[in-house]
């Protein structure tokens, strides 16, 4: 395999996954672990296939290819130890990241997924793995931003766990359905404005009694 090759095949690795898992056998559950640890742990590689390739992965758990098993505990762990890289050098480049000129660093996504965590706070790492590229900088943009290692972790490890879980199982039940197949990124969009709309309600909520109960 030439270099020439080798981008098309990472871009769209879940759809070359059945023909890898043929030909490589258990040596495709560390090329998995690398994709997803590389994806979240490195800027550059943000481009990597995410949501596609673990839903996937959870299909060929179903008709037996791979194993459920040992892919939950192997890609969280992945997950979370690429979000950990990614805060250590967001945490060890700093705010100078914004005015340093890093050629590696795609500014535009950097501003957004800052945008991003101040729209959303707290709740930004737990809904970061869900979107594109974002789950690639918001790891780092919490190391810039110098947030305090233990709420990341925990923030991050529950992101990841809900993000690996509800894809794998997903693909494990709905995968082989054409329909939830080849609308997964439509369906998963939904299902995170979902979320999303609960919480503003809840919050708006809130609100309303607070205000309510100071006028009472």
């Amino acid at each position: 395999m030439n270099s020439t090759q080798i981008l098309p095949l990472l871009l769209h690795f879940d759809q070359y996954l059945g023909p890898a898992i043929a030909q490589y056998g258990l040596l495709v559950y560390g090329i998995l672990f690398a994709i997803v640890f590389c994806e979240i742990g490195l800027l550059p590689l943000f481009f990597l296939p995410g949501d596609p390739l673990l839903f996937i992965c959870g299909a060929f758990c179903a008709s037996g290819a791979l194993r459920l098993w040992v892919l939950l505990p192997l890609l969280l762990i992945a997950a979370v130890t690429g979000s950990l890289l990614n805060y250590a050098i967001g945490k060890s480049i700093g705010t100078r990241v914004f005015a340093g000129g890093y050629r590696w660093i795609n500014q535009d996504a950097l501003r957004k997924t800052q945008a991003f965590c101040r729209r959303h706070g707290g709740l930004a790492l737990l809904l970061s793995p869900f979107v594109a590229v974002v789950r690639t900088f918001a790891p780092f943009v919490a190391g810039v931003s110098d947030m305090p290692v233990a709420r990341f972790v925990l923030a991050a490890g529950a992101g990841a766990a809900v993000w690996v879980i509800s894809l794998l199982v997903g693909g494990y039940l709905f995968g082989n359905v054409p329909l939830v197949r080849d609308h997964m990124s439509a369906i998963v969009l939904l299902g995170l404005a979902l979320g999303l709309g609960s919480l503003v309600v809840a919050s708006a909520w809130r609100a309303v009694r607070g205000r309510q109960g100071a006028r009472g």
